[in-house]
């Protein structure tokens, strides 16, 4: 019977451990590397005569952590699929594992069905997502949705004087770089403030640089 060869990339030895033995009781998966960051891991993965065909990477690692190590293995050994382990639910994180190539992403309080599950489903038809991150990724998708929506509603100028309220001008100022005056300066200010349901310059300032306004 063919096995799974695995690979653990963990910094924190109880765990990598742990996740090893268990794997190892089933006698359908192999783990042939078990390292505690992603320089150790890439550098046996370059001179290895076996890969792994299902990396568990942590997320935070020291040297180089599993967003980069992910990155490095979907530019040169595409074939590999990596499961994301972490304690963090955070989204931002999920989206930047998943932006760097993860196949999945599984928090480390699993079930080990759940493990199981995910490295039969990766290794056979590519991904494997819990309903945890189906959740998250609707999430996000609907916050992008309404970004989109928000952004599409300014107008040119009104992007321009968002830009320049990025700046330590003052709306005076402002003004007088756009060649409007101070009272037109005013109303792009309550309509972007309106538009983008915000109150204050600061809001503002925090809107644009999330959304490269600046």
């Amino acid at each position: 019977m063919k096995t799974i060869p695995i690979a653990i990339v963990d910094d924190h030895t109880l765990i990598s451990k742990a996740l090893e033995n268990m794997i190892t009781e089933n006698t359908q998966y192999r783990v042939i590397m078990n390292h505690p960051n992603g320089e150790e891991f890439i550098a046996d993965v370059e001179k290895a005569s076996e890969l792994p065909a299902v990396v568990l990477m942590d997320v935070n690692m020291p040297y180089k952590n599993g967003i980069e190590t992910t990155e490095w293995l979907t530019e040169h050994y595409p074939d590999i699929k990596v499961i994301a382990l972490t304690m963090d639910d955070d989204e931002r994180i999920l989206i930047k594992m998943l932006k760097a190539g993860a196949k999945g992403y599984l928090l480390k309080d699993m079930q080990p069905s759940i493990l199981f599950q995910a490295i039969d489903t990766v290794f056979e038809k590519g991904s494997f997502y819990t309903d945890f991150v189906a959740q998250k990724l609707l999430k996000v998708k609907t916050e992008e949705a309404k970004n989109a929506s928000l952004l599409s509603e300014l107008k040119d100028r009104e992007k321009e004087f968002i830009k320049w309220a990025c700046s330590e001008l003052t709306y005076k100022e402002i003004a007088d770089k756009m060649c409007l005056s101070p009272k037109t300066i005013d109303g792009y200010r309550d309509s972007v403030f309106v538009k983008l349901d915000i109150k204050n310059r600061a809001g503002l300032v925090l809107f644009a640089l999330k959304h490269d306004l600046c």
